[in-house]
């Protein structure tokens, strides 16, 4: 497709853009993705966010053992092993880095970053259940960031400024959500791995292009016609799915599976959801990013989430369930056990456990298993 093709050219030349951005005086806000950072509040203030998304090389977890304990979750070191190793040079030219710490991982990334890099962090609190108290909290979290954004850069975000942002940012999520909904079709327009590339590619490039982008994109698609056989419709989920992870995705596919949706706490965009624009604009960010976000599984209780995978499964008709974790994240290690069950109890189809550690040695044992379980769906051991 032209329009993805001219995304790509964009993306080859965004870290060249974001130094020029950078030494005009613009300042560039790193953040752990995980769904709980506004990124309408970074651009309200002028600044520009860069998600820290990459993962799936063995490199980074090694190094970071040299400043962390190997039980910390794969993503957290590897995102501590590009900082230090210089990997990527989108770790070293954020100005400042804004961690939501919801759980011991992530925290280990802001301590590290702060610690031993002597970078600039910001921390807040996510809590682990939605009640009023919690979201006060979550609230009061995003007024001291936007606080520490408007001291940062030194402009005041404004509540027209953060509506403009809100608007580009709803629009960049519904074109997503429109985009994911043609995998709905028995023969999908789009396959997993070009759609997670899409979403991936939402945490680093410009939102103006990126948006236009999208737009010509979702037309294309919508007048190519359906082709190739029907395939198995998977949906894969789990802990975090990072920019450059995409073993899981080609191995399926190349099995001959489709993966027609996913859910992840980490790595990929959670664009089921805008920002009602109504009332006070903080509050209507805390309702979007806090209480109705999906919930991770390090959540109390975890049964919302279990749910959601439910109805995604039921909604795109899919006949089995990858379940793809990182190593050392045991709160999905133990919702994947209620999970199986729950799943066999409402829908009746199979499900793949599957855990990596980023080594390259995972890959041939992963495939085994993927093409295993794709063949056993194929005979009719799914749906």
């Amino acid at each position: 497709m032209e329009a993805m093709k001219r995304l790509s050219d964009h993306l080859a030349t965004r870290l060249t853009e974001l130094t020029r951005l950078r030494k005009s005086g613009t300042k560039l806000i790193g953040y752990a993705p995980g769904g709980y950072m506004p990124e309408e509040l970074v651009y309200a203030s002028g600044a520009m966010p860069v998600g820290l998304i990459r993962g799936g090389d063995p490199e980074p977890v090694a190094e970071s053992a040299a400043y962390v304990p190997r039980f910390i979750d794969t993503f957290c070191r590897s995102q501590i092993g590009y900082r230090m190793m210089g990997g990527d040079p989108l770790y070293e030219i954020i100005d400042l880095l804004v961690v939501p710490i919801t759980d011991h991982n992530i925290k280990t990334i802001a301590d590290c970053f702060n610690f031993f890099a002597n970078a600039n962090v910001f921390r807040f609190g996510v809590p682990h259940q939605k009640d009023e108290h919690a979201f006060e909290y979550y609230l009061a979290g995003l007024h001291a960031l936007k606080k520490k954004l408007e001291e940062f850069t030194g402009n005041k975000i404004e509540d027209r400024k953060l509506r403009e942002a809100i608007d580009s940012c709803n629009r960049m999520r519904e074109l997503l959500k429109e985009i994911s909904l043609l995998r709905l079709s028995e023969r999908p327009l789009i396959t997993g791995r070009e759609f997670v590339k899409l979403n991936h590619a939402s945490f680093i490039a410009d939102r103006p292009i990126f948006i236009n982008a999208l737009e010509s994109i979702n037309q294309e698609l919508r007048e190519k016609p359906a082709s190739g056989p029907k395939r198995p419709r998977l949906l894969l989920t789990g802990s975090t799915l990072a920019m450059g992870d995409y073993k899981v995705l080609e191995m399926a596919e190349e099995a001959g599976a489709s993966i027609v949706i996913e859910e992840f706490a980490e790595g990929i965009r959670h664009y089921w959801e805008n920002v009602r624009v109504n009332g006070d604009l903080m509050e209507s960010l805390a309702d979007r990013y806090f209480r109705r976000r999906v919930p991770p599984a390090w959540f109390r209780p975890s049964r919302e989430r279990l749910d959601y995978l439910i109805e995604l499964a039921r909604d795109f008709k899919v006949d089995g369930i990858i379940w793809y974790q990182l190593m050392y994240r045991s709160s999905y290690d133990i919702q994947a056990f209620y999970f199986e069950k729950l799943l066999k109890k409402e829908l009746d189809i199979p499900m793949l456990k599957i855990q990596s550690d980023y080594d390259v040695s995972e890959r041939g044992p992963l495939r085994t298993r993927i093409e295993t379980f794709v063949e056993i769906i194929k005979a009719g051991g799914g749906r």
